[in-house]
């Protein structure tokens, strides 16, 4: 193990603090110098493919691993000097629930709290509150072989939560859920930052990553490649686009080629879409969007609907990583079924 050398950054108000974290699993550097901070009481979300290093950064951050080089720490204290101490004030919740099925959920419960040194009474307490908090008092003494995956789920967090943590790392939490129980796992985590929690999110799913992430960071191949909040990165990748909605629907072709004459069609040149009624125009500058505008009213075409919006976090996440995320995947698997 090499000594931690660098000083931590970010000031008092960084939960997590991280300076050139490294680690290797023989020739392969999972983690090639991560720097990151999270903000006390907010959720950064921390995006990248399948392989970049973020179940990595996540074992390293609760002490499950020990980096091999860097500096690191979480709540105050180091994570390699003083992992006892760290344990008692993080939780996790892995890809993969690790609840134990031959034990109720209540169970499970008692017994983490039991384990975190909570009295009888206080573990109990815990157990109670947090089987009603996440739906499951119901089930709270069957066995958890016999809960469905999201139940299990659900105990996951609860059981991360035992504790009281002041930092929760959430590892891919709502993979295989279906989208009633993974809203419920958001508004969860929603209330636990409300109640002053800070958490770690890794996720390949940018629906997550945007209701949940105050501000991202992508890793790839070991090393952050971008970060900030989620309009910056997109304004960073692809600026904006105009959308114009034509009363006469017939005239889309003609509008397009006006503006491609005029020099007025962006970088990419605009698109005209018939089945949406639609003509989008990438949009580099204001000045840019008021010549567009002042062309299409001078050569008297009328415009039932205009508005810009923004890349969507997919494209984002493709012109950054140049791979697709999870939710685009999927959604390219169900067009490939429909066809």
């Amino acid at each position: 193990m090499t000594r931690f050398d660098n000083d931590p950054a970010g000031g008092g108000t960084n939960a997590v603090a991280v300076r050139g974290l490294v680690k290797h699993f023989g020739e392969t550097k999972a983690l090639d110098g991560v720097d990151l901070d999270v903000r006390e009481g907010t959720v950064l979300g921390v995006l990248g493919p399948n392989g970049a290093g973020k179940t990595t950064l996540v074992r390293c951050l609760s002490t499950l691993l020990t980096p091999d080089a860097g500096y690191a720490t979480v709540a105050g204290f180091d994570v390699v000097r003083q992992p006892r101490a760290l344990r008692r004030r993080i939780g996790l919740t892995g890809q993969y629930a690790s609840v134990d099925e031959r034990l109720s959920g209540w169970e499970n419960l008692y017994m983490i709290g039991r384990l975190l040194d909570l009295s009888r009474s206080a573990a109990r307490g815990r157990a109670d509150a947090m089987l009603e908090r996440f739906s499951l008092t119901e089930a709270a003494r069957k066995p958890v072989s016999q809960y469905s995956g999201g139940m299990r789920r659900r105990l996951d967090l609860a059981a991360s939560m035992i504790g009281q943590p002041a930092v929760l790392y959430l590892d891919e939490p709502t993979t295989g859920l279906d989208p009633r129980t993974r809203n419920e796992v958001w508004d969860e985590v929603r209330r636990m930052v409300a109640e002053g929690a800070t958490v770690l999110l890794t996720t390949q799913y940018m629906e997550e990553a945007e209701q949940l992430a105050n501000e991202l960071t992508v890793i790839d191949r070991g090393k952050v490649i971008a970060g900030g909040k989620v309009a910056e990165l997109k304004a960073r990748v692809g600026g904006r686009t105009l959308k114009i909605r034509p009363t006469d629907p017939t005239v889309l072709g003609s509008m397009a080629r006006a503006l491609t004459e005029a020099g007025l069609d962006g970088a990419t040149g605009s698109q005209a879409i018939p089945d949406d009624g639609l003509l989008y125009v990438p949009i580099l500058s204001d000045e840019q969007l008021t010549a567009v505008v002042g062309l299409l009213g001078a050569r008297g075409y009328g415009i039932a609907d205009i508005g810009t919006e923004l890349p969507s976090l997919d494209e984002v996440f493709l012109a950054i990583t140049g791979q697709k995320t999870a939710d685009a995947t999927a959604h390219s698997e169900l067009e490939e079924v429909a066809a």
